[in-house]
Order: structure tokens, then C-alpha cells, then sequence
């Protein structure tokens, strides 16, 4: 569903992009990275600072919020906006992730998934019906389709199923009458297959979407792995509609995925790490629990403008962690939101310029060297 005045592309570089997107909360700038916001929090930190840190937008989680506080609470409070305090635009996920996680807890069929929910034990059925109306009382501004996420590697039948199952579930789910002003993006699954990936995009373009979204990864997979998938979409993506890659993942892999063309992404690395006294920088992560840190009277970058790098040392935080301080936590959590945010930022003024290409060739070995690993994410926050 092309629409120049909700996604306009301002400038390329190769197959990297710049872009805006007009949502019903304002405009995003992308490339752009959106902080995890479960259960309509962002932990750690009030929606204030993360405004100040630069947070354009940030993800909801249907499954969770569905859970609790419940459809009712969110139509009483007219919907997540107003109940958290944000004015900014917000993303939620469908919920076929979460699904994904539970494992054996868990009946699925093509009508949907029936699973026992992990508050009280009752029995929780989710379509892409209800995940549709989900997200119309949450009043998100972008909705994902329910899709099925499979786990890798994995048999050519299990990711033929759910490419298949995902491309009938999002059907559904778009003849559910839309709420007014909010944008829908599908799914595209197919593990690291490039001509399954390219049969769920064929799939997925058939259906009047407004972006597309790539699931399925950043669940054990190499880093070559997701770029392979990512070239081999890359030709066949469409130019006038905005490319998320889900739950991913480390600056490198924001750097890398950026260069092939993708424009918006969420991962919980920089809270969850933040929490637990691990800190990103251009060396790599730091843990400030490591006895070395104790009289390091440096922040946690130097040259860092976060208010955590302003004032505080990797002395003072490792101490307020040994002690268990909340406030090491939120200061953590401040200093890496603000990590991500500057790196999407630095992207963006690189291809105003015309000069991403060099910022690459300058940015890629030193995080090559500060992340040779690809962790397995996850979405536990």
C-alpha cells in the first residue's frame, strides 16, 4: 500500500536508506532504533528521559499487555498512550514471537494458538482476530500481523508450515476493519532460506500492507546467517514502504542490517544489559560489577554525552551495583539507550552528507572487534 506522504524515502546510499515516517504520534526519522516497552514500560526509565535520550518510537507488546493489564483497563484509559504517558509514536508486536517462546505450553493449530497463560494458568486463545482488536484498544500506531515463529535451524517442512500458516494468518488478520490512522506491517518468516523467505515476501506483498517486517531471526542464527537472508531479500524488497527487522540485535548488527537496506529496529540487549551492569561502547560491553572498575574514575565512555558519562564514573556505578542501587540500573539503562540512539543518529547525519559509505568503512572494524558475537536475544525483559 504505497503512500509517499506516510513513508517518504530522503536519501540513499547504495542500498541504505533515510527516510521519515508520518504516524498518527508524529514523525520518525529513520534509520531508528526503538526501545522494548513490554508491558508499556521502558524499565528503568519514565517516558520523559526517554524522550530525552532520543527515543522517537518505541515497541509494545500485544501478547503482554493483552495479558495485563487487559483489554478493559486499556479501553477505559482510551488506550496505551494515555495510560503510560507517551505522545510519541509506539509499535506493537502481535504477539507470534512470544507464542514462539513458550515452548510446550502451548497448542497450535491454523485457527490459532490456545496456550496457558503464564500469570494465572488459565487458557489464552490467540488468532489474528484477536490480535487485531488487541492492538485497535491499545492504539498503537503501527500493528504487526500474527505470525508463527519457529525456531533454527529447522526442517524444510516446519518453515514451509510456517511460512504458509503466517501468510493465511495475516489475511485474517487484515480483514479485521482497521482502526483509523494506524498502519499495518506483515511478517516475512522463513528461516535462512532464501527462496522460503523469498515466498513469504511474494506472500506478503500480495496483502495491502503498509511496511514489511522480517521475523524469525535473532534466535540462534550466525551473523552471516542474518545477512545472508538479508541480501537475498534485498533485490525483491519494496522501495516505497518502510523494512523492520525484528528483535535485532548488537551496534554491529544495527550497522550491518542498515547497510542492506533496512530502516527500523527493536531489541531488549540495551535495557536487559543496562540492568544487569553490562554497558555498551566502541571497545565492546563493559561489566561495571568487575572489581576492576572499583576506583576507575572515568565514565563509561569517554566522550559519551549521555547524563550517566556527564557525571557519573564506572566507580561510582560498579559500587552502586555491588550495593544494589536502582539508581545503577537506570543510569546503566540511560547510558545504552543513548549508545543505540547516537549510532542511528550518526547513520542519519552520515547520509544527509552523502558520506555513509566512509562512516561505514570507518564505524565497521571497531564494531567488528567490540562484538565478534552474536548473543541469543531473546525477548525477556
Amino acid at each position: 500500500m504505497s503512500d509517499s506522504h506516510f513513508f517518504e524515502v530522503l536519501a540513499t546510499d547504495g542500498s541504505t536508506r533515510r527516510a521519515r515516517l508520518r504516524l498518527s504520534h508524529g514523525a520518525v526519522e529513520t534509520p531508528v532504533f526503538m526501545p522494548v516497552g513490554t508491558y508499556g514500560a521502558v524499565k528503568a526509565m519514565a517516558p520523559t528521559e526517554l524522550a530525552a535520550l532520543g527515543t522517537q518510537i518505541l515497541l509494545g507488546n500485544t501478547y503482554h499487555l493483552y495479558l495485563r493489564p487487559g483489554l478493559d483497563t486499556l479501553t477505559a484509559f482510551s488506550g496505551l498512550h494515555r495510560f503510560m504517558s507517551w505522545d510519541r509514536p509506539i509499535l506493537t508486536d502481535s504477539g507470534g514471537f512470544q507464542v514462539f517462546s513458550l515452548g510446550a505450553l502451548k497448542e497450535l493449530t491454523d485457527e490459532g494458538v490456545v496456550f496457558r497463560s503464564h500469570l494465572d494458568g488459565d487458557l489464552v486463545k490467540l488468532t489474528p482476530e484477536v490480535a487485531a482488536h488487541a492492538q485497535q484498544v491499545i492504539g498503537s500506531d503501527i500493528a504487526m500481523v500474527l505470525d508463527e515463529c519457529i525456531a533454527l535451524p529447522a526442517e524444510d517442512a516446519a518453515v514451509a508450515r510456517a511460512v504458509r500458516r503466517s501468510a493465511a494468518w495475516a489475511r485474517r488478520f487484515l480483514d479485521v476493519p482497521r482502526r483509523e490512522g494506524q498502519r499495518v506491517f506483515g511478517i516475512v518468516q522463513g528461516g535462512t532460506s532464501t527462496a522460503w523467505r523469498k515466498e513469504s515476501l511474494g506472500l506478503t506483498l500480495e496483502l495491502p500492507i503498509d511496511g514489511v517486517a522480517i521475523g524469525g531471526l535473532s534466535v540462534g542464527e550466525p551473523l552471516e546467517a542474518m545477512l545472508g537472508v538479508l541480501e537475498g531479500l534485498a533485490p525483491d524488497l519494496p522501495k516505497d514502504r518502510p523494512r523492520y527487522l525484528m528483535g535485532v540485535g548488537t551496534p554491529r548488527d544495527l550497522l550491518e542490517a542498515v547497510r542492506r537496506g533496512i530502516d527500523m529496529f527493536d531489541c531488549v540487549l540495551p535495557t536487559r544489559n543496562g540492568r544487569n551492569g553490562s554497558v555498551f561502547t566502541n571497545e565492546g560491553t563493559i561489566n561495571l560489577r568487575n572489581a576492576l572498575h572499583r576506583d576507575a574514575d572515568l565514565p563509561v565512555q569517554v566522550g559519551c554525552e549521555c547524563p550517566c558519562c556527564r557525571e557519573f564514573s564506572r566507580g561510582y556505578l560498579r559500587h552502586l551495583f555491588q550495593t544494589k542501587e536502582i539508581l545503577g540500573c537506570r543510569l546503566a539503562t540511560s547510558h545504552n539507550l543513548h549508545y543505540y540512539h547516537r549510532l542511528m543518529s550518526d547513520i542519519r547525519e552520515s547520509l544527509d552528507r552523502g558520506e555513509f559509505e566512509a562512516y561505514y568503512r570507518r564505524k565497521q572494524p571497531i564494531l567488528a572487534a567490540a562484538y565478534p558475537d552474536r548473543p541469543l536475544i531473546g525477548d525477556q525483559e
